[in-house]
C-alpha cells in the first residue's frame, strides 16, 4: 500500500466546498418552510419572501435588523421597496409603519435553523472528514467562509452580539460532538482482538520480547 503524503490540496478544497454546500443546502431546506409557517407574512413579503437568499446569507436577518428600505416619491408616498440592491415591489403610504422594522420571530427562526444545520454538520464531519484532528480546522473554516460571504452579501461586517453568540455556540457544538464521535470510532476500529489458535502464543508485535 502506498504511503499517504498527508497533504492533498485537491481533496482538501473539495472537502471544504462540500461541507459549505451541505450546510447551505440544509439551511435552504429548513428556513423557507419555517418562515412561511411562523413568520409575519406581510413583513416577509417586503423582504423578498421566505425563499430570498438573504434569509441565509444576510447576517442582519438572523440578528433581527432591517435590511429593506423604501424610497419616497415627491408626493410623500412611499412607493418602492428595495432590498439587497433589488426592487422588491411597491407600497402605499398606509404600509409605511412596517418599513425599517423586522419580525422578531424571524431572527429566532433563522437562528434555530442555523443550530439545526450545525447539528447536521456533525454528521457531515463524521462521515466526510473522519479524522479528529481535522474537525476543528474544518469547523472554523466553515464559520470563516460564512463570515466572508455574509459580509460581502450585506456589504457590512457583522456587529450583532446575538449573531456572534449563535455562531460561537453552533461551532463549539460541531467541534466537541464531532470530535468525540470520530475519536470513539478510531478507538473502536483500532482495537483488534487477536485470539490464540491451537495453543500458539498470541503475537503482540514489537511489545513481545523474544529470547
Amino acid at each position: 500500500m502506498a504511503k499517504s503524503t498527508g497533504w492533498d490540496p485537491v481533496l482538501l478544497i473539495s472537502q471544504i466546498v462540500t461541507m459549505q454546500t451541505l450546510h447551505y443546502l440544509t439551511m435552504a431546506l429548513l428556513v423557507p418552510p419555517l418562515l412561511i409557517i411562523f413568520a409575519d407574512s406581510r413583513v416577509l413579503d417586503y423582504d423578498g419572501g421566505a425563499a430570498n437568499v438573504g434569509m441565509i446569507m444576510d447576517w442582519r436577518e438572523l440578528a433581527g435588523r432591517p435590511t429593506s428600505r423604501a424610497s419616497q416619491s415627491t408626493w410623500g408616498a412611499w412607493n418602492t421597496v428595495w432590498s439587497g440592491g433589488k426592487q422588491l415591489g411597491s407600497a402605499e403610504a398606509s404600509d409605511r409603519p412596517r418599513f425599517g422594522h423586522t419580525d422578531p420571530m424571524r431572527g429566532w427562526i433563522i437562528a434555530a435553523c442555523w443550530v439545526a444545520a450545525s447539528t447536521a454538520d456533525i454528521y457531515y464531519l463524521y462521515t466526510l472528514i473522519r479524522r479528529p484532528r481535522l474537525i476543528l480546522d474544518f469547523s472554523v473554516t466553515l464559520l470563516f467562509s460564512h463570515l466572508v460571504l455574509t459580509t460581502y452579501y450585506s456589504n457590512t461586517f457583522p456587529t450583532s452580539l446575538f449573531f456572534w453568540g449563535v455562531m460561537a455556540a453552533s461551532t463549539a457544538l460541531m467541534i466537541v460532538v464531532a470530535e468525540q464521535m470520530c475519536v470513539k470510532r478510531e478507538m473502536t476500529e483500532g482495537l483488534a482482538v487477536v485470539t490464540a489458535n491451537d495453543g500458539d502464543e498470541m503475537e503482540m508485535g514489537t511489545l513481545l520480547r523474544r529470547d
